[in-house]
């Protein structure tokens, strides 16, 4: 992504991964320009089923996000180590789901961490959820906060990659 289109604004869908919840953001903007709200929701699979109808079940959602709302990059949650060992191994096969949807398609793929995203839409890396769901609803200018945190977190990240990401990637850096 050269200069030129990083000043042009773009479309970030951010994947807030998880096995259970998937969060999903979309959102239009350019660094210096207030982000707009173009889709938000979360994918949810219940904990009952087979790991391998889970994750084929997000995949197609994740197929149809990109269909309907076609995104020029997509921005996914870095996996970072957590104590439950189940929970960081779904939302890792959750993350490698939403890669290989946008990779499939030729779409840009940046990881964030979340302190980054945090600090990207809040100002400070240890930030709360509610701090990102409430910064999250005033940047976007929306009346009712995202519900779960889960598509709150998706939002924060599709803003931080236009942030950070793109100002990375016009500077030549690859925004991960």
């Amino acid at each position: 992504m050269g200069l030129a289109l990083a000043r042009n604004p773009i479309r970030v869908l951010g994947v807030d991964p998880g096995l259970t919840r998937c969060g999903l953001g979309v959102v239009d903007g350019a660094p210096g320009r207030a982000p707009r709200l173009v889709r938000v929701g979360v994918i949810r699979t219940s904990a009952g089923d087979d790991v391998a109808a889970r994750l084929l079940a997000i995949e197609a959602e994740l197929e149809s996000w990109l269909d309907s709302c076609r995104p020029d990059a997509v921005a996914v949650e870095r996996v970072f180590s957590q104590q439950n060992v189940r929970t960081v191994m779904g939302t890792a096969q959750a993350g490698a789901i939403a890669i290989a949807c946008a990779a499939r398609r030729g779409l840009p793929v940046a990881l964030h961490t979340p302190s980054e995203v945090k600090a990207a839409v809040t100002g400070s890396g240890s930030a709360g959820k509610q701090q990102v769901t409430t910064m999250v609803t005033r940047l976007l200018r929306i009346k009712d906060p995202p519900r779960p945190a889960d598509a709150a977190d998706a939002l924060a990240l599709a803003i931080c990659h236009l942030w950070r990401g793109v100002r990375l990637e016009a500077l030549g850096g690859n925004g991960a």
